[in-house]
């Protein structure tokens, strides 16, 4: 199993082929003159990984489950306030619910039915502090609240995992778009040269009109799918951009080729698929993500079951008060408070219900993650293992219609035969070309997705 492994990790550690590019520094990009330099997959994805702006906001929002923590906490810590209290008010002698004693035959000291006294300025500067010492429900928050921004954070991962692979595949669709605009360079070329030999051959009087005219023909329908393939690769260019999260004007230096990888066949087999399958599992972030939230789920269903326990804490009040701020006397209320609740109309219980339900949510999001997570891994095993067999394919087309041409040329330029043959030899080469490249496209995408299933993508050479 361990030699399966490696070699499965050599065969997705295959570095691009870029010839003609200059070599990127080991950071994967490298900026002259605001120039962007890019040679493989693997540095596009690291680019668009942190400087995507859906891993910016992801950030953003780990942030946010950061600060939630610390919230929660203060719930654990000591609190103080400090009041001052300045001003008069008029009160009911009735109210005091005191019976002022008076001499007999002397008249009450206040009215019986009650009198309005005052006003009375009355000041007050006091400072109270308060600290729990026992708070399991606070406790079980903080606990919630830090396993919620774990999660956050491996949202975070998952969010550049997802921006590498796009930024990987804009890579490939700009280099596929790049290597079209070559073939069809090529194809504008050799019509151009057998338009030149059938005009040749007309003014030597061995050659028809006709062959001038069904060269130049082909000589219009070459420049037009060159005029499509540069508006396709300046197209992709500006979807690579956006995708690295760089500026749309930003120059861009590109491969112009692409090559076979010399990915294992193996991969393709049970055997070869488990470590990957197992390794996904392990590394990938959504898989850690939902893992997390459920288990913030469950904290959270304790945290709300502690909520029926006791809490105890400390509290101290003390300030000066009196008629004016010459006159302040010191008082004081200091003690321990014990808080048991009781019954909240069966509130608790109903929120226990709804998080037991979210978390029994979670659970069954997270198995179907698992196993698609294993569905993703098999597939691109099978779709690289194709794709090495259809670039083969391929290349054998294109050499088989390169000699068609070569052979049919000879043919037209002794004067044998016109050139219709070439011309539909030609054609066949021009399709051969962009199959090839395709399937070269096809070829490293796979590779990429295979590395994107596994969560290693920003590994990628």
């Amino acid at each position: 199993m361990t030699t399966v492994a490696t070699t499965l990790a050599a065969a997705l550690l295959v570095p691009v082929a870029t010839a003609g590019a200059q070599v990127a520094p080991a950071g994967g990009a490298a900026t002259a003159d605001s120039v962007v330099v890019l040679t493989s997959p693997g540095a596009a994805a690291r680019i668009a990984a942190e400087r995507s702006a859906g891993v910016e906001a992801a950030r953003l929002r780990a942030a946010q489950a950061e600060a939630r923590i610390g919230q929660e906490r203060a719930d654990l810590l000591p609190s103080a306030s400090l009041e001052l209290s300045d001003g008069q008010r008029t009160f009911n002698t009735a109210s005091f619910g005191i019976d002022f004693p008076t001499e007999p035959g002397q008249p009450p000291l206040f009215d019986p039915n009650g009198q309005i006294e005052g006003p009375v300025r009355t000041v007050d500067v006091r400072g109270r502090v308060a600290a729990p010492l026992l708070d399991l429900p606070a406790l079980a928050r903080v606990r919630t609240a830090r396993t919620e921004a774990e999660a956050a954070g491996a949202v975070v991962e998952r969010s550049a995992e997802s921006a590498a692979l796009a930024g990987a595949q804009s890579f490939i669709r700009a280099v596929r778009a790049a290597a079209l605009v070559r073939a069809r360079e090529a194809d504008s070329a050799l019509a151009a040269d057998l338009l030149g030999i059938a005009r040749d051959q007309l003014e030597a009087g061995v050659g028809v009109g006709l062959d001038v005219t069904r060269a130049e023909a082909q000589v219009a329908s070459a420049h037009a799918q060159l005029i499509a393939a540069r508006a396709d690769r300046d197209r992709t260019q500006l979807e690579l951009r956006r995708a690295l999260g760089l500026p749309l004007d930003t120059p861009l230096v590109i491969p112009d080729t692409l090559a076979p990888t010399t990915a294992a066949a193996a991969i393709a087999g049970t055997p070869g698929v488990a470590p990957i399958v197992e390794q996904a599992m392990q590394q990938r972030a959504d898989v850690r993500a939902a893992e997390l939230q459920l288990e913030a789920a469950r904290r959270d269903v304790a945290a709300i079951r502690a909520e029926r326990l006791p809490t105890i804490g400390v509290f101290i009040d003390d300030g000066g008060t009196g008629l004016d701020y010459s006159h302040l006397l010191n008082t004081y209320t200091y003690g321990v408070q014990l808080s048991v609740p009781l019954f909240e109309g069966f509130r608790r219980e109903s929120r226990v219900e709804e998080q037991q339900a979210v978390a029994r949510e979670l659970d069954v999001r997270r198995r179907d993650l698992r196993q698609q997570v294993a569905l993703e891994v098999r597939s691109a095993a099978l779709d690289l293992a194709a794709a090495g067999e259809q670039v083969e394919a391929a290349r054998e087309r294109l050499r088989l219609a390169q000699q068609e041409v070569a052979q049919a040329r000879e043919r037209f330029a002794a004067g044998v035969s016109g050139n219709a043959d070439i011309v539909s030899a030609s054609l066949a080469l021009n399709t051969a070309r962009t199959q090839l490249v395709d399937a070269l496209a096809a070829q490293h995408s796979a590779r990429v997705t295979l590395a994107a299933a596994g969560g290693t993508v920003t590994e990628l050479p």
